[in-house]
């Protein structure tokens, strides 16, 4: 049972969306990435907001997590659409 609430808070702390993108084995790891740091810039924005972080603090971990994204980018060698 206790293993069941674990399992449920962990959805809940840490959702996931499926993906439909195109599958490729870099895109999936993109996507993965991706949607961590949207979590992590939207954990960082609400204790900004309730003043647990300073605005420069807050800054440069959400500087910090992009310049990680872009690096994830670049590393996977994904190219942009021809689109």
């Amino acid at each position: 049972m206790e293993q069941l609430n674990q399992l449920n808070l962990d959805r809940f702390l840490y959702p996931r969306r499926p993906y439909h993108g195109q599958v490729k084995p870099q895109d999936l790891v993109f996507n993965a990435n991706l949607q961590e740091f949207a979590q992590r810039v939207s954990y960082i924005t609400n204790l900004q907001t309730r003043g647990k972080l300073s605005v420069q603090e807050s800054y440069h971990q959400v500087n910090a997590l992009w310049e990680q994204l872009q690096s994830s980018y670049w590393t996977l060698g994904i190219e942009p659409d021809a689109d």
